[in-house]
């Protein structure tokens, strides 16, 4: 604020100070001029007071430019209808209308130039009984064209300096918001993985409670391997949380979203690189299969495990999703299908992996804890962020199945992208062994 008042400031006395500048030259050069010129009036109050009254209306130039040229047209026109003589007299008219061209209308102030031409060269001069010559009639006519010119000139410069800073403000603008998408995108994907982690830790933790409460007494050694499930589960769990913590307050990536550059896709640059991990246990991987098993296995689930085509290594995106819909399709088996065995099936091809989780019929019912869950919806989102597919439901054979594609290289990298309105409206039918 301060440096706009400032430049304003220094607007005001530049304008006042060329309005003095012009007022010595008119009068100056307009007595010099009157009194080598034969035929004519001498300047009188009137003369000086129009000599004047175009400088004085300059320093309004800025904030009232069409009046201003109105002011110094008038009295340009009055001062040569009275035949004072030719002066500078017109200076103070040059300015103004120069200032009223570049950043007012041009029907309100080219049409001015016409008015000057017709009422103090030609042809009204010639009526009222002055003398007009060749060199003024077409020399001024020349000069007038130049005039308008010179001020078409600067206003087309202004309009591409005014277009330049437009684009560049756009610009300013789409970046910051391509930020900001960035940075909510982020938050969202560490807002899915804080979901997953503790949904799958609460649900193996809510599950191996009530079987130790429920064994308690017929079967201590059974609740005490419950009890240490629950302790090994809330452990691995608060360590992942912490990791998420950790990676949101110093604002890295828990997984990375760019997808490996390709050079013979195109020949754009690659993608920059993304930011570093948090420092701690990274998110869960198709390589870290057998271990993600071995927190379910130890709830008592039979898991087995079939791999079909050339494991591969995936993009990292990927490689956690697929890691992720494993998880969550064995923490539903857990919970809705006790005593049940699972079996999980990788197929890899060039362009995609295929993951498949069956779970037989449970040979128990399950125990009710009154908690909801989004887990194949979640699962679904997954996904259908990266260009992929996930459909949930009964086997003919009794029992249920999970099973989705995901490309070999995601469609997009936006790993915390909202689902679309197809997702949306998309229901999670029954859990895992309903």
């Amino acid at each position: 604020m301060g440096t706009s008042a400032k430049w304003e400031r220094g607007s005001v006395v530049q304008d006042w100070g060329l309005a003095v500048v012009v007022a010595v030259i008119q009068l100056a050069g307009s007595s010099g001029a009157n009194s080598h010129q034969t035929g004519v009036r001498s300047l009188d109050a009137l003369a000086y007071l129009l000599l004047l009254a175009g400088p004085i209306a300059l320093g309004f130039r800025r904030v009232l430019p069409e009046p201003v040229l109105l002011v110094a047209l008038v009295a340009a026109v009055t001062y040569a209808l009275r035949d004072y003589g030719y002066g500078p007299i017109f200076l103070s008219l040059v300015i103004a209308f120069l200032s009223a061209a570049v950043t007012g209308s041009r029907w309100h102030t080219y049409p001015v130039v016409a008015i000057g031409y017709l009422t103090m060269v030609w042809p009204l001069p010639a009526l009222l009984g002055q003398h007009s010559d060749a060199w003024q009639i077409f020399g001024l006519l020349a000069w007038m064209g130049v005039l308008v010119a010179i001020a078409e000139g600067v206003r087309q410069r202004r309009a591409v300096v005014l277009a330049r800073k437009q684009r560049a403000e756009a610009a300013q603008r789409d970046e910051q918001a391509q930020q900001a998408r960035a940075a909510s995108e982020e938050r969202l994907a560490i807002a899915r993985e804080l979901h997953d982690v503790l949904a799958h830790s609460l649900s193996l933790i809510n599950v191996q409670s009530s079987v130790a409460l429920e064994l308690f007494d017929r079967k201590p050694q059974q609740a005490a391997a419950a009890l240490a499930t629950i302790k090994t589960t809330s452990k691995e769990a608060l360590a992942e949380v912490h990791t998420l913590l950790h990676a949101i307050r110093s604002g890295a990536a828990v997984v990375p979203e760019y997808p490996e550059h390709d050079g013979n896709a195109d020949d754009s640059p690659p993608p920059p690189p993304p930011p570093r991990p948090a420092p701690r246990a990274p998110a869960p991987t198709l390589d870290d299969l057998d271990t993600l098993l071995e927190r379910t296995r130890a709830t008592g689930l039979d898991v087995d495990t079939k791999i079909i085509g050339t494991p591969k290594k995936l993009p990292s995106v990927i490689d956690v999703a697929a890691a992720r819909i494993v998880q969550e399709s064995l923490t539903n088996v857990v919970r809705h299908a006790p005593g049940a065995s699972a079996l999980i099936t990788l197929r890899y091809t060039p362009e995609s992996v295929d993951i498949t989780v069956d779970n037989t019929r449970p040979t128990s019912s399950a125990v009710r804890t009154g908690i909801g869950g989004n887990g194949i919806i979640g699962m679904r989102e997954r996904a259908h962020a990266l260009g992929g597919a996930l459909t949930a439901g009964p086997r003919p054979s009794g029992g249920f199945r999970v099973a989705a594609r995901l490309p070999a290289r995601p469609a997009t990298s936006a790993t915390g992208a909202r689902p679309g309105p197809a997702d949306s409206r998309a229901t999670s039918g029954k859990e895992a062994g309903a």
